[in-house]
């Protein structure tokens, strides 16, 4: 069973290499259109056909270096949360996609160790705390470190994305 506390995620493992990018992510043939609900079908169709039906909410990507590498679209990680995934766990990140993640309200950590081919496997139970970088496989009792998420950002993505982040601030504000 997958489960979120606060700023604690816990979910299966989806592992991917290398050089993931944004056309295997959500294939460019379904870009005519950014509703969340009708690109979650399509996430990683061209890398992996069964994600889309197997993925449950709270699920972690896990993925080596260059992650969202490719065009700059926004629908890439609009994709991907839809599909129910928490976290992206990766080597490093291609730097529009970094962007594009964190304004969607996407949780993203670059972690090299967890990237490591073999670190983590594919359905492995991964708990992540944003608040301090921790990442533990409960399967294999691996623990990896990873920048903690800062305060701001932590409210970012509780928010659901940086829009409805300035909204409330400004509303707060009036």
């Amino acid at each position: 069973m997958s489960a979120v506390k606060k700023n604690i995620l816990s979910g299966e493992a989806w592992v991917y290499g290398d050089n993931v990018d944004t056309d295997v992510i959500i294939p460019a043939r379904y870009l005519s259109t950014s509703d969340p609900a009708e690109l979650h079908p399509h996430c990683m169709e061209d890398i992996d056909a069964s994600f889309a039906g197997s993925v449950r909410p709270c699920d972690v990507i896990v993925a080596g270096n260059n992650f969202g590498c490719g065009s700059s679209r926004e629908h890439a990680p609009i994709a991907i949360k839809a599909s129910g995934i928490s976290c992206v766990i990766a080597g490093s990140f291609a730097r529009i996609f970094f962007r594009n993640a964190i304004n969607i309200g996407l949780p993203i950590l670059e972690c090299p160790e967890a990237a490591v081919p073999g670190a983590v496997s594919k359905g492995d139970r991964i708990e992540v705390d944003l608040s301090t970088g921790r990442i533990v496989d409960r399967t294999n009792g691996r623990h990896f470190a990873a920048n903690p998420i800062p305060e701001f950002l932590e409210r970012l993505f509780a928010a659901g994305g940086l829009v409805t982040y300035v909204r409330e601030r400004l509303e707060s504000a009036s």
